[in-house]
């Protein structure tokens, strides 16, 4: 996801984004423990695209 994008979502949105890819990268790194992780580059990328949110979430304020 893009900053231009993220920029566009409300600040719900965002949240419920951010929220969403919380559980996804908790699940990943369960994944990744049991060896079950196909793409170990996809917690880089969800790990950015945080960081990502949280950047345009501050900008706001």
């Amino acid at each position: 996801m893009k900053a231009s994008e993220i920029r566009e979502l409300s600040l719900e949105e965002k949240q419920q984004n951010l929220g969403d890819l919380k559980e996804e990268i908790f699940n990943l790194r369960f994944q990744h423990e049991i060896g079950q992780l196909e793409n170990p580059q996809k917690l880089k990328w969800i790990r950015r695209d945080m960081a990502r949110i949280k950047t345009v979430i501050n900008e706001s304020f």
